[in-house]
This record gives C-alpha cells, structure tokens and sequence, in this order.
C-alpha cells in the first residue's frame, strides 16, 4: 500500500523496511562499511550518482536508509537522511543552502546548544543570523530579512520553554522573501504534529528524545517536504515573487542546487533529482565531506523505538497534563507552562496545531530563588536529575545551570529561559508516582 493512504500508527511499526520473500522480517543491522560490486563500472556510476545502490557507509547505509524513510513517510515527506546527533540534523539542514557570506533568521526561543551553534560556530563559518521574537508581528520579523537571507528557522515547541511557533505566520513570512522553512520537530514528533502541512519545507530532529524514547542512541534526522521550488524559490501552492532587492537574484538564490557541481562533473542537483534535489545533494556533497552519520546499529535502536512512538507519545501527554494541572494549582508553584493548560499563552495555538497533545516537557518556576529549584531538584528520588529529555524515564533539569550555562543573562532571557525556570520531562511512569515524589520534594523545599 502506499504510505500516503496508511495512518501513523501503522507507518510506526511497518514504514521503511519492506522484506521480500524470505528475507528478515525485522530490520537487519547492516554493520559493514563496505558493498562489493563484481566490476568498477557498476561502482563507478554509483560514484557519478547515475544510479541508485550502497557503497560506502558513510554516503548510504540499508540500514539507516530504511528508518530515514521511516521518518520521511511519518511527517509526509519525499526523502530524509539521518545524522549522528540533533544538533548535526540542524547544521546540515542549514549548511545544505548556506555558505560564507550568507544569511537566516531564526526564532529566539530554540534549544541551547542551537542557539550556540547558530550565533557562535556558524559566525565561524561566515554565516550569520538574526534572533528574532517568535512573538514579534509578521512586520518585526520581515525587518529581520536581507537580501543574502536564505532561511528562517524556528521550533515547533522550543525547549526548554515549551512555547508554541505560530507555523503559518513564520511560512508566509518565509515564502514572502523567498526562502524556506526549517522547523526542528523534536518535541511534537510527527505523531503530534506535521509542520509540512502547515507550510515548512523542511523538518529536523533530534531522534535522540522520544523518537528514540529509551536514551540508547543519540541521532539526528533531515526531512525535506519536496514542496520548495529551489528554482523559482517558491512553496508549492505559491505564486512565483520576485526579489525587489535584487530581481536576478531568484534565479540562483540557491547556487548549490540550481547550478553545475564541479564535484560531479558539473551536475546539476534541481535538473538531475527533481524533488530529491535537496536531499541528494545534503548526501552525496555535505555527508561524503563531513560524516556525522549514524551508525547502523543506533539506527536499529532507533527503529525499535519508533514502533511504539505513537502509543508513548499518548502516555507522555496524558502524565504530563495531570502534573501541569497539579503545578498550577499548587501554591508554592510560581508559574507553569504548558500549552495543554487552558490560560497558557500557547494554548490557542496548541488547539490549531497540536490538538491531540502537544508532547510531556513541562516549564513552571517555583516561588523563591535558584536555590529553591536546586533544593527541590535535589530532593527529588523518583525523577532523576540528567542532561536529556524526552524518553520513557521522568527527568528534570535546571537549564541555566545546566544546558544554558554558557549564556549570559541577557541571552538567557532572549532565548526564553528564566533563572528559575525547571524544565519537567514526564516519562511514561504511573503517574501517581510520580506526583507523590514531586509532593514529597516540595514539601521538603517548604521546611
């Protein structure tokens, strides 16, 4: 059948791997480096990209290709590559269409380690970006814009303040100049939320959380909707625009995909793969120089893990939901975010594009200082204090001493993060448990 008429639970468990007659029912582990070929011109066509196969590793894996289209069919796109870790997926997600000299924007409220990676390191690289409010009006963010921007960028739920990206406003704030949307989609998964069908273009994760959802593979994954128009510059459904900065700019916006690759004889990725333009040329150009793949075996974990994403994601939600409603309620709680709540500033936008759950990471503040988040964490015996969210295992974590330590206080409040802000990641435990350790920890923070 095709992926396109099967629901998410069934692309879940049967997505990906389609085993032939007396071959393996489950997903094999192809542990090897190499494939052999009975002569070089069959190996030397696959080095042209004239045909399809495996030859090396690092370039395509059975393996790793069949939980890639796993992930691909499960947020309804043509192709996807997985990566090493999350923070790799976003750097070649960006790196795929930016070079020295080039320009995106991005929402302010992303995970740590990204807003790192895209203010420090890509400054490194000559490419540079603008932070913007995710809550600015869609005039604020256009004023953010170049005539050398090729993206903007932006999480669906950011982490760790669990605020809510309006998809729509930032696709047509992204069409508008002719560039795509890059949403990471880590929190919601795909179970919870499809950003392609709201207008992004591509879609990034970190399959370390609850892709994963066991914390036994760190990993990453690309996605690319096949909607942009990398020769026009346009979403699909988009009239053609024109750049009133520059009017022959549109034509070669995107000179890595629209012109000769002198790497592969002069082939052109948009003439030669259509649709796959984007994630053949993030394969055969920006893997075979830089790694970062997966190996096969933590993909095989992941896939293991993905089986069961979409009854884990309806436990992560529903835990999640009782402990913010007893957050909230609770009078020693300072505040709470968690867009399930009625009265929370994403709940709105939460009902548009999350409405059957948003994922179980909870923000909420306790009143006093740091050091009443410390004490409480400390006292905590059930949720453990580790630097990782998003699996089966509740786990908590102060994000300004911990994961967004290297940021000042300034970028600390430009990336939404408060210095009391304690990021809840409610696993799949019962819940009562877990209620009565928070119980216990507050009333030790209490006396």
């Amino acid at each position: 059948m095709n992926c396109e008429s099967l629901k998410p639970a069934t692309l879940c468990v049967q997505a990906g791997w389609k085993p032939k007659n007396g071959e393996a029912r489950v997903l094999p582990i192809y542990q090897s480096t190499t494939f052999k070929y009975d002569n070089t011109e069959e190996m030397a066509d696959l080095f042209d990209l004239k045909k399809e196969g495996y030859f090396y590793t690092r370039l395509q894996n059975p393996t790793n290709d069949a939980v890639a289209s796993k992930i691909a069919a499960l947020e309804g796109g043509v192709g996807a590559v997985l990566t090493s870790s999350g923070q790799a997926a976003n750097f070649y997600a960006l790196f795929n269409i930016c070079s020295a000299g080039d320009h995106f924007v991005t929402s302010n409220e992303i995970y740590g380690g990204t807003y790192n990676l895209f203010g420090v390191t890509l400054k490194k690289l000559g490419i540079e970006c603008t932070f913007v409010s995710q809550e600015a009006t869609e005039e604020e963010i256009d004023a953010a814009f170049r005539p050398n921007t090729k993206a903007l960028f932006g999480e669906t739920i950011s982490n760790p303040g669990c605020r809510v990206l309006d998809i729509e406003k930032f696709a047509r704030i992204a069409h508008r100049h002719n560039v795509p949307l890059i949403i990471d989609n880590t929190f919601p998964t795909p179970i919870n939320c499809r950003p392609f069908e709201w207008g992004a273009d591509i879609v990034t994760h970190s399959t370390t959380k609850y892709m994963d959802g066991h914390a036994t593979q760190v990993g990453g994954c690309v996605v690319d909707s096949g909607n942009f128009d990398w020769e026009t510059c346009t979403h699909k459904g988009d009239q053609p625009m024109v750049d009133f900065h520059n009017p022959r700019l549109n034509a070669h916006r995107f000179p890595g995909l629209t012109t000769p690759d002198e790497s592969y004889h002069g082939l052109t990725y948009t003439k030669a793969f259509g649709k796959m333009a984007y994630i053949t040329k993030l394969v055969a150009q920006i893997m075979r120089d830089l790694g970062s793949i997966p190996s096969p075996t933590n993909s095989f974990l992941l896939n293991l893990g993905l089986e069961t994403l979409h009854l884990r994601m309806q436990r992560h939600c529903a835990n999640a939901q009782r402990i913010a409603e007893f957050l909230q309620a609770d009078d020693r709680v300072a505040w709470v975010h968690y867009s399930g709540l009625p009265g929370d500033d994403a709940y709105e936008l939460a009902q548009k594009y999350l409405p059957n759950g948003s994922c179980g990471v909870i923000a909420f503040g306790l009143k006093g200082d740091r050091q009443t988040a410390v004490k409480f964490m400390d006292s905590l015996k059930l949720i453990a204090i580790v630097t990782h969210v998003a699996d089966a295992r509740t786990c908590v974590l102060h994000p300004a001493s911990h994961t967004h330590r290297q940021l000042t206080d300034e970028q600390l409040r430009e990336a939404g993060v408060a210095p009391d802000l304690i990021r809840l990641s409610v696993g799949i435990e019962d819940v009562d448990d877990l209620l009565d350790d928070i119980k216990q920890a507050l009333e030790k923070v209490k006396g």
